[in-house]
């Protein structure tokens, strides 16, 4: 029985991912910051909850080598812990910057840089990176967020060449919107004094809404996106990017046909009221 390590499985995509795996009779290991929460993984036999902050890199140590004890070995990493910060730039602290890239690139390179040595040994592995349609196509106000899925897929793509010598892989997935709560778990980057800004920020908030309302029956929902981390898993195949929903598909497409300007001219047409 193959085990699967996976971060963020508190709600969401990792919940979601690590329901399927467990029904698909994996070991799975769901890491979370508050395990003493969860209610639900925690009824299934072959599902090992566990703390884990990918901010705190001895929380990590110490999650991995519980989970070998455990079950083994670790087949598969799935890198989902992540979350977004949405506003201003200007609006945006310091440590509102730090935070959002060191949970969402930091913290997945530590993960993953942790458990290399393991793979390593195994000469085998594979590494699944969540990213998002935002890894390669942008919307206002996510400028931040933006920044740390393009870096998880620079990332990404560079590793793969040095892991396929030790006959591990890597595989991104792309979800666009999801039907899931991802907005109000957001980090808000707010300044009152930053009126200048206003006019603009309505004008976003409108317009995004009515793009997503309008757009609803594209968009994937948190099951779906885990069947697509299960078959990028088991698929035994080559393929390095997997968008999830109709929407990233159509809008990426979109991309590689358009230059710069009319692919950002799509987007303010799309999401400025």
């Amino acid at each position: 029985m193959k085990t699967i390590f996976i971060t963020g499985a508190s709600t969401g995509l990792g919940k979601a991912a690590a329901k399927n795996f467990a029904e698909q009779g994996w070991n799975v290991v769901a890491t979370m910051r508050s395990p003493e929460k969860e209610t639900e993984l925690t009824n299934y036999e072959h599902v090992f909850v566990t703390a884990m902050d990918v901010q705190q890199p001895k929380t990590i140590e110490y999650a991995i080598s519980q989970s070998i004890e455990r079950f083994g070995q670790i087949d598969v990493l799935i890198n989902n812990a992540g979350y977004g910060a949405v506003g201003i730039f200007e609006a945006a602290t310091e440590k509102q910057i730090h935070n959002q890239f060191d949970v969402n690139v930091f913290g997945l390179m530590r993960v993953t840089q942790a458990l290399l040595p393991h793979f390593r040994s195994n000469q085998q592995g594979l590494i699944v990176n969540i990213s998002s349609q935002g890894g390669r196509i942008t919307f206002p106000l996510t400028s931040l967020y933006h920044a740390t899925k393009f870096a998880v897929e620079g990332f990404s793509e560079s590793l793969s060449y040095e892991l396929a010598s030790q006959n591990i892989q890597i595989k991104l997935i792309e979800p666009g919107i999801v039907k899931t709560s991802w907005y109000n778990s957001t980090d808000k980057l707010q300044d009152a004094s930053l009126s200048d800004y206003n006019e603009f920020s309505e004008s976003f908030d409108k317009g995004f809404q009515e793009f997503s309302q309008k757009n609803a029956h594209l968009q994937a929902t948190s099951e779906i996106v885990a069947q697509t981390i299960y078959k990028a898993v088991t698929d035994e195949s080559d393929q390095f990017r997997y968008p999830v929903g109709q929407d990233a598909e159509e809008l990426l497409e979109l991309r590689k046909q358009l230059n710069d300007e009319e692919f950002r001219a799509y987007i303010r047409k799309q999401v400025l009221a």
